[in-house]
Parts: structure tokens; sequence; C-alpha cells
């Protein structure tokens, strides 16, 4: 299926089943703003759905675990909206993974119950590792009585919640809890990584790697520390629900259990204080974009928490918002959706069969046995998916909702890019597709892609269903849409660009696979596909030059590629890196920038941070292998921090600035190898390939003169908040 842009999608969508809340568009940008027909209500029920016999089967784990009694309820959390033209129903189920068909099973009967259309109901699973299975995965199997136990009792909380209309206010907020979401997939050494399920060494991201383990870089992917709300209150101000959203994957907690989504309702009940007695306030928590989050930081120790620790974290954060949010008597509600279907990979059935059939009766207890199972389940599927998506709108907020386990970085591009502000965006809506890994990700493999029902879609999946929420929220924004800021850049940035380089790459990119030079805002240069893309870069308080969220790629062994035209024989080169890689692991740490053709020997010039053949953790300068002259530095360079590097070449002289000293860490002369007329230059690696980098480059600038030793001191000490 070939990728389609926003306005074809747009185009399209008059003729594909786009359900649209009918005259959003008339009702004004302004929330506040009504007439005096048009009332806003909000109901809201939250109908038990625990099972009442036991043993029941419950997902979430490689072996199938069977429950014998409740920890605590399961819910149905449900919220009923309506602006005067119609209603539309919010539902959060206390469960792991619910399939699109199941799911549509469960629309159609709170349709039958309320009326409200199926286009208009947005119903997630919150993800609770401990709730019974109606889902078949890995190895577990759906429990039977209980799929056909659920969808009653949740249209039944639908219809209740319908009941409870009544005049409200509304408003949405968002809070930050940066402390508590935390990466759980690790970008692996190049000499630590670990054979998949299916026999070959793939994985460089592995998923919890321990805590301080030397064998691990850093994390994969940035997340998403937003606590997003939206409450709604009586005219007179009673709470009648609240519902929000956060990006962790679960918690943990005994089987059965809603885990610390069943908590926080219960702790956000608390704090917002007593509702009306005949309309018991209900408290609802979302499945943000979780599928490479979790609650475990592992650059440090471990930490004591557990699901009431997490649960009421978040719900101060969320009471937080709460208390600062404007109530607005009236605010415009509108809601899109459609499906797309996507192709999955093909599985790898002989590999299969050859393990099965060698296992024979004996039980599956390896992670290959269920890897084995999985494609003979792939198998009977059909070779695409349907995906169904949704976008609503409330007031000026966005909301997207995806059935699949959405990494963070996918939420963040959504939130960057839609014309809604704020935007946020639920996970595991309307069914379930398995992991939606970016395609930089897929390619470092790990748990979250090995093929299985719970990732099946092809690589290219992510953009393809990021780009049709983008479209849908399009269609919802009406005359809400807001047009990206404009950001001015910060003391280090203003300094670079004040000394007219050719080429700024300030690296901030969310994917690939272009990057964009400051200079001209036009894009240059194409990344290779494992690049961890937005990570933290150099920031205050350590840098307070640069902007409070600044970031840079985790380049992970492949490059940035680009042609550079109209560098001679004197130009220079300024950058920040951050090493993730032990000096003591291979003959060269890695190197950093590269001007060259991408030819045997590597003629052209290279700088590198050394390892074990030569200035061993230390700053050196290559010409290539026909001359072999290096030159290297003095000063060993710390793991994992920010490091500021200035390469100066004019004609045959050589210097190398570190850290804005005026003093060069490498001066010497050096033949020139370079070829005439090649324009390449390679960022996070080598011309040839050899020992490409592994860890962070941020603030790339590249001159056509030689810099001088106070100009490289002056943005250095821009950075460093120094006049």
């Amino acid at each position: 299926m070939t990728t389609i842009t926003r306005r074809e999608f747009l185009e399209r969508s008059s003729t594909t089943g786009l359900a649209l809340a009918a005259g959003a568009a008339a009702l004004g940008r302004a929330a506040t703003a009504r007439g005096a027909d048009k009332v806003f209500r909000a109901g809201a029920h939250a109908v038990d759905i625990t099972p009442d016999w036991f043993p029941v089967a419950v997902n979430g784990g490689f072996q199938p675990q069977y429950a014998t009694s409740a920890n605590d309820p399961l819910h149905a959390r449900c919220l009923v909206l309506d602006d005067s033209s119609g209603p539309l129903a919010i539902v959060q189920i206390d469960s792991c993974v619910v399939g699109q068909p199941l799911m549509d099973k469960i629309k159609q009967l709170a349709h039958e119950k309320t009326g409200i259309p199926v286009e208009r109901m947005l119903m997630a699973t919150t993800h609770t590792h401990s709730a019974p299975a109606v889902q078949g995965a890995l190895g577990t199997d759906p429990d039977e009585k209980y799929v056909a136990f659920l969808p009653g009792r949740v249209a039944e909380g639908v219809r209740l919640a319908q009941a409870n209309l009544a005049p409200a206010k509304i408003g949405w907020a968002i809070g930050q809890l940066p402390e508590v979401a935390q990466s759980r997939r690790w970008i692996a050494r190049p000499d630590k990584m670990m054979v998949d399920p299916f026999g070959e060494k793939t994985t460089r991201a592995t998923m919890h790697p321990g805590y301080r383990n030397p064998d691990y870089e850093e994390p994969s992917g940035p997340m998403d520390p937003s606590v997003s709300v939206v409450a709604v209150q009586s005219p007179d101000g009673k709470p009648i629900a609240l519902w929000a959203a956060y990006s962790i994957h679960y918690v943990g907690s005994p089987i059965l259990s809603a885990d610390y989504y069943g908590v926080f309702a219960e702790k956000i009940a608390e704090m917002v204080g007593p509702g009306d007695p005949a309309r018991p306030f209900v408290g609802i928590l979302s499945n943000g974009t979780s599928g490479d989050a979790y609650i475990n930081d592992y650059s440090g120790e471990p930490r004591t928490q557990d699901r009431f620790s997490i649960a009421e974290a978040v719900a101060k954060v969320a009471h937080q918002a709460y208390r600062s949010m404007t109530m607005h008597d009236w605010a415009p509600l509108a809601m899109a959706q459609r499906s797309i279907e996507l192709p999955t990979r093909k599985p790898r059935l002989d590999w299969a069969k050859g393990v099965l059939a060698e296992l024979g009766d004996k039980p599956h207890t390896t992670l290959t046995h269920w890897y084995a199972r999985e494609q003979v389940f792939l198998d009977k599927l059909p070779p695409a998916r349907e995906v169904k998506l949704q976008a609503l709108r409330i007031g000026e907020l966005g909301i997207a909702a995806i059935p699949a386990e959405v990494f963070a970085i996918s939420g963040l591009k959504i939130r960057r890019r839609s014309p809604l502000q704020p935007t946020f965006t639920v996970s595991l809506a309307n069914g379930w597709v398995g992991y939606l890994p970016p395609p930089e990700q897929m390619a470092m493999g790990g748990y979250t892609t090995w093929l299985a029902r719970s990732s099946c879609l092809l690589g290219d999946a992510e953009p393809k269903i990021v780009e049709a929420a983008l479209a849908l929220l399009d269609e919802v924004a009406g005359d809400a849409k807001v047009a990206p800021k404009k950001s001015t850049p910060a003391a280090y940035a203003a300094a670079v660009l004040a000394d007219r380089p050719v080429v700024y790459w300030r690296l901030e990119e969310m994917d690939g696979p272009g990057a964009q030079n400051a200079v001209t805002g036009n894009p240059l240069g194409t990344f290779e596909t494992q690049i961890a893309y937005y990570m933290p870069g150099p920031r205050p308080p350590q840098f307070p030059g640069f902007e409070p969220d600044n970031r840079s790629p985790h380049f992970v062994g492949e490059r940035l590629r680009a042609g550079v035209d109209g560098l001679g024989e004197t130009y220079s080169v300024e950058l920040w890196f951050y090493n993730a890689m032990p000096s003591d692991a291979r003959p060269v740490t890695g190197y950093l920038f590269s001007r060259g053709p991408e030819a045997a020997g590597a003629p052209g010039d290279h700088l590198a941070l050394g390892g074990t053949d030569a200035a061993v953790g230390r700053l050196l300068f290559y010409n290539g292998d026909a001359r072999k002259e290096l030159l290297a530095g003095k000063t060993e360079i710390p793991m994992r921090a920010w490091t500021h590097v200035a390469l100066v070449r004019d004609g045959k002289q050589v210097a190398v600035y570190l850290n804005g000293n005026p003093t060069p860490e490498i001066s010497g002369q050096a033949e020139i190898t370079l070829p005439k007329g090649n324009t390449d230059v390679f960022l996070g690696g080598r011309s040839d390939n050899f020992a490409n980098f592994e860890g962070k480059i941020d603030e790339v600038a590249v001159y056509d003169r030689a810099l001088s030793a106070e100009d490289v001191a002056k943005h250095y000490q821009a950075a460093a908040g120094q006049k």
C-alpha cells in the first residue's frame, strides 16, 4: 500500500465513511461562546466487568496464567458528552487488549441500547496485564466465557452513562510528570547484541536491560511526560468525571486487577471531592503512547514503587491540572473516523514447522517455541490488517485514537504537528494490531518488533498511521486550527548563525530520512536507518545557552550522509557529542565526522574518538590509509558527557579545539588526501563505514573558512552562559 498525503486523505474522506459531528464547524472557535439553544451535557458511569466465576485465563505474558479470584474489581469507565449536536461516548476498559471484531460487537450493542452511532464511540483498553484474556496472544488463548460476558456489560455501562446526561461544564489542561515515564527499550552495544527467538543476532534494542548494565548504551527513544486531563463538572461545580491519559505501559499487580488504572480512579475521586450522590464521580485513566515505556529508570538504582505510589503520583499531577483549568459552559465537539488497510509481514512458517516438529508433544517452554506457535496463528490470518483510526475535538483540544501499542515518539510527532493544541493520543483504541514501532525502531529489533500477533505490521506502518491521524485531526479542527509557532534561537544557536556557516544541522528531527539545514530551512542529507531520534541534547542547567528541550539523535552505528558544496582545502566543522561506548571496547571508539568518498582506504579527513589502537579515549584526526597520518589529543573524554569539539583545516594545517579552550587540543600538519571535487560529508561514522559512532551528536555547523580560536571559544561560551 502506498503512503497517501494528508491532502489526498482529506479529498478521499467524503466517500470513505468519515463520520463528523454534525455542524461542528458552525459552533465557532471560542469554547466559551454558545447560543441560547446550545447546552453542553455530560454523563458518566463505571460498570463492573469482573467475572463472577473462576478460574479465568489471563493474558499479558508468554506463559498462560489462570486467576482463581479477583484482587480488585475491573471496570469499564464510560463518559458520554453532548454539545447539542448529538452525543459521543468515551469508554476505557480494564483489559489488556481487545481485538477489533470484539470491540465492534461491543459498540454495536452499545448503539442498540443508546442510539449513539458506533463512529462516535472511542473505546480503548487500559492494558492491565492482570485482566481476563479476550484476545489470543503469545502463550495465552482467549477465555471464551469472558469473551461472551464482556460486550453486554460494557454496553450497559454506556447506557447508564447516557442516562446520567445532565448540563455540565468542561475543561482541559496538561500536566507534566517526567520522573515516572521511562524507556524500557535500551540500545545494546554492537559487541553485546543478543540472539532473537528465531536464532538470529538482530537485537540492537532490548527491553528491560537491568540497572546500570554496562552492555547497554542509552534508551532507544524519548518518553512523553504529559498527563493530559479532560474534566466535566455540573453547572454549580460538582465533579462529574475526569479523564486523563499518561504514557507508561502498566505497573504490575496480582491477578485479577485493574492495575494502577483502578487505583488512579479511586485516588482522583478522593482529590476532586464529592460529586452528586445520585450520579457518582467517575475517574478514568487511558494508556497514552507507551509501547516503549515503563516505570524503571535503568540508568540509576532501583526505586521502591508500585501501582499505589505510581497512581498517586499521576493523580496528583492530574489534580493540579484540574485545579488550573478553565471550565467552559459550552465547547464544540467533533469526531472523525476512518479505517485504513495495512499489510503485514509474512509469517516464517517453514521455520516454525521445523521447530514445532522437533518439539513434538512436549510443552512450550522457550521464546523460540512461543514464536513458532505465533507463526502458525499468523498464517491463518489475512495478509493485511484493518486499522481503525479516530480523531476527537473538544473545544481547542485534539485527541487521536490508535488501535496499537504506540511508541512515545509517535505521540510526540502527532502532538507537535497537530492543528489542535494541545493534542494527546490514546493507544489500544477501537481494536488491537500489536506494537507500532517507527521504521528506525523496527530496524533495531527487540521484543516489540519480533514477528507475532503482537507485532505483525510492516516497518512502514507507523508513518502511514501518523499521517492518517493528522489528517483526521485536520478534519475535526475546523476553525480551531493553530499555526505552528516559530521559535527564536537560543544563545548558542544565535552565535553559530551569526558566524555564517554554510550548513547548520540542529538535528532536532523526530524522524528521517532527511535532516534540515537551519541556514536555508531546507533538508540536506539523509539519515541511515538505525537512528534513535529526538533524544535529550545539551541543555540547561549545564548549558544555559541551549533551549530547555533541546534534542539530538543517538547514532546507533549508522550515519547521516550529505553532499556539501563549496568546501575547499580550508574549512571548519564544530559539533557536540556524547559518547556511549567504552574507549577500550574496540580499536577506534567511533568516528564523529568524516569528509571523503565512500571508498576503500578512506581518503579524506576523519575526526574520531580513539580506542585500543591509538589515542585511547582521546580525540584523533586521520587522513586515510594511504598516508596514515594521525594526530592525537591529550585529554581523555569521559563517557556520557556532552563535549564540544571544533575541527579547523587550513590547507595542510589541522587544529582541533576542545570545549572552547583557545589552545588547540590537536595541532599539526596532515597531507590533503580528499579527491578533487568530492563533496561527501558524514556524521556519526567514517566514509567507509569503519568504527561508526555509538552515541549522540548535536548542533553540527560546517564553515567554508577557518574559524579562529576566538570564534570557537565564543560559541562555547554562549552555550555555557558566559559573556
